[in-house]
């Protein structure tokens, strides 16, 4: 089992939310995020004053998928979040030892 993190812009949710519901995946958990990477944040201005903002809103999504499905999820976020810009964010994979439903007992992949 991989546990799957990705990083993208608040306004890729729904269309990386679709393209993971076509690629067999059954549930995520979304999270509001703000960081910033090679984008540096950048200077807004309000009520006539220049200010940096650092930290850039994101959205965080994660998933535990079985092992068969990690090339379909990559390939899917990679595809759905894509602007072609800076700042579309990064999708980092990790192993998962162990995964329990709480309901059922159930453990492993059918956990899943």
């Amino acid at each position: 089992m991989k546990m799957v993190t990705a990083i993208i812009k608040p306004f890729k949710l729904d269309d990386v939310r679709e393209a993971l519901s076509e690629a067999g995946v059954q549930g995520i958990t979304v999270t509001e995020v703000k960081g910033f990477g090679r984008q540096k944040g950048h200077t807004e201005l309000y009520r006539g004053a220049e200010y940096v903002v650092d930290f850039l809103p994101k959205v965080k999504i994660e998933l535990a998928i079985p092992d068969e499905l990690l090339d379909r999820v990559i390939e899917a976020i990679r595809k759905s979040a894509s602007s072609g810009k800076i700042g579309d964010g990064k999708i980092f994979v990790m192993n998962l030892e162990q995964a329990v439903r709480i309901r059922t007992g159930e453990s492993g992949v059918e956990a899943l």
